[in-house]
């Protein structure tokens, strides 16, 4: 199945960052070419828009699904029927590098959301690897594939959702980066409909991407400080998108 991976070039940054595999499995890392600027560290962050408003809660909302190749690892898809959008829920990540918490948003991403928690409650994401860090241009970590290469998923794909739906159909302005503020958490994906699966990425500094990665949640202050932590050893450089593995190794233990 294709790699669940940020695709994104942040216009003004001279970085293209997280790209993906095609079907065949080949690493996006070694096929997608980038660059970066020793002006990154100095970006003006106020150059770039803001996300939009985020939706009001809309009671239950109905989530599809679809399959999408071999699980990386063995689950079941979600419920499909009256997913809650109001409410939070709050998850305890659990790696060895130390506690991130995690409060995760219904009314942003409903159906986002109600996969995250399946999976978390499934074990999906216990012993598992965040299998990529990036330190310039984009400040993330990003997790959720069993397999360690990128390009796992659990079998199904979805669509976007906040802040994506909130732009109309070819509107232009979906594809400018916005700053993705430091503590969201964020669903990666392939740039292809339908392609959120189980990969996602936690913002841990001011980050410019386009409006296509859904929002779904926030990382605790305590979370932060764990990546910071784990940022401040850098990566080892084997991704050409742009970062590479952590040279501090992340394995979430559980998700809970």
């Amino acid at each position: 199945m294709p790699r669940i991976a940020v695709a994104a070039i942040c216009a003004g940054l001279g970085v293209a960052v997280l790209g993906c595999s095609d079907d065949s499995g080949s690493s996006a890392a070694s096929t997608t070419s980038a660059s970066t600027t020793s002006a990154d560290a100095a970006t003006d962050m106020s150059s770039f828009g803001k996300l939009p408003t985020p939706p009001a809660p809309a009671g239950t909302v109905d989530c599809s699904y679809p399959s999408a190749g071999s699980p990386a690892k063995p689950v079941q898809p979600p419920e499909t029927s009256g997913v809650a959008t109001t409410g939070t829920k709050t998850l305890a990540m659990d790696t060895n590098q130390g506690p991130i918490g995690l409060t995760l948003n219904p009314a942003e991403a409903p159906c986002t959301v109600n996969s995250f928690v399946s999976l978390s409650t499934q074990g999906y994401y216990n012993d598992t690897p965040c299998h990529r860090l990036s330190t310039t241009g984009l400040k993330i970590l990003q997790c959720g594939d069993p397999t360690g290469t990128g390009t796992g998923g659990p079998g199904y794909g979805y669509d976007n959702e906040y802040p994506s739906t909130s732009f109309q159909p070819g509107d232009q302005a979906a594809q400018q980066p916005v700053i993705y503020p430091r503590g969201t958490i964020a669903m990666a994906n392939t740039g292809q409909p339908g392609s959120n699966g189980s990969q996602f990425f936690l913002v841990y500094d001011d980050s410019p991407l386009p409006p296509q990665y859904t929002v779904f949640g926030t990382i605790s202050p305590e979370g932060i400080a764990t990546i910071e932590k784990i940022a401040a050893a850098g990566d080892d450089g084997s991704m050409s998108a742009g970062g590479g593995k952590p040279n501090t190794p992340v394995q979430i233990k559980t998700v809970a």
